[in-house]
């Protein structure tokens, strides 16, 4: 099992100083959202380039940091198409770069109509249509340059349940398409007590295609979900560690959201609990 961290929940801006936070904190593996840390990386087409993806890559590799998962997150449904374009071709820029970035496989979750959060036309076959063909057209060019695409499914998102990413994956028919798994993005008011069962499904829906598994923790107040970091809300973490070890002892779990004063306790909090089940 390895614990991850996005780069941008370091808390820190540029290549070193992440290094050496991901050091001082006793970790050895990252989600890399370039961009969302490197402030000389810009999301456009072009942003990254060759040679800053060799020094990345090179850097980590040195210190001995894997990257679990690129992260180049995007809306294929957003009603800006130009925009969609644009992030199409950074998509597949980070696919060209990914085996410089130290990792084969580039990752995205499949957008909201309301270009942040749920929209009612989600939940169509209109929609889930265009996710497709999106991440066809994805994987078709990762193929070309031997790399893999991630999906992320969400609730607020097109493919907002377990099914649902399921039927997207078969219809796009790819061998080189891995999951992305979070319980919790699956989660709201009405079946947030059936987290468990969720990740049941996902576990065997899945098998063999889960790259990452996301790990946070949440509470319900007022009548809605809110995320919290690991070991602070109400998920059985006994219970959920259980599962993803029996399904993979080799997990890479990353504590996307985890940030500040949570990283180093969240940590041995997971790992502990990881050891002891």
């Amino acid at each position: 099992m390895k614990i991850a961290f996005r780069t941008h929940d370091l808390g820190v801006k540029g290549l070193d100083a992440a290094v050496e936070k991901l050091k001082s904190c006793n970790l050895s593996a990252v989600q890399l959202v370039a961009y969302k840390f490197m402030d000389e990386i810009k999301y456009v087409p072009g942003g990254l380039g060759e040679e800053n993806a060799t020094r990345i890559g090179k850097t980590l590799a040195e210190n001995g940091i894997t990257v679990g998962l690129i992260g180049a997150y995007f809306n294929p449904v957003h009603s800006d198409k130009q925009k969609v374009e644009r992030c199409k071709a950074v998509f597949k820029e980070y696919l060209k770069y990914s085996h410089l970035l130290g990792c084969p496989v580039v990752g995205s979750e499949t957008g909201s109509f309301n270009d942040d959060k749920y929209n009612p036309l989600n939940r169509t076959e209109e929609a889930l249509q265009t996710v497709i063909a999106t991440f066809r057209e994805l994987a078709e060019y990762a193929k070309s340059v031997n790399a893999y695409v991630g999906m992320e499914g969400a609730a607020g998102h097109v493919c907002y349940d377990v099914k649902t990413l399921k039927r997207a994956v078969d219809a796009i028919a790819a061998d080189n398409i891995k999951i992305i798994f979070d319980i919790y993005n699956y989660l709201d008011a009405s079946n947030y007590q059936n987290y468990l069962e969720i990740l049941d499904e996902g576990l065997k829906t899945f098998a063999g295609k889960i790259l990452v598994f996301h790990i946070k923790d949440c509470v319900f107040e007022d009548g809605k979900l809110k995320q919290v970091a690991p070991g602070k809300g109400m998920f059985d973490f006994d219970k959920i560690l259980g599962k993803i070890k029996a399904y993979d002892k080799n997990a890479v779990l990353v504590l996307e959201g985890t940030t500040g004063d949570d990283i180093v306790p969240c940590t041995e909090f997971i790992k502990n609990k990881w050891e002891q089940i």
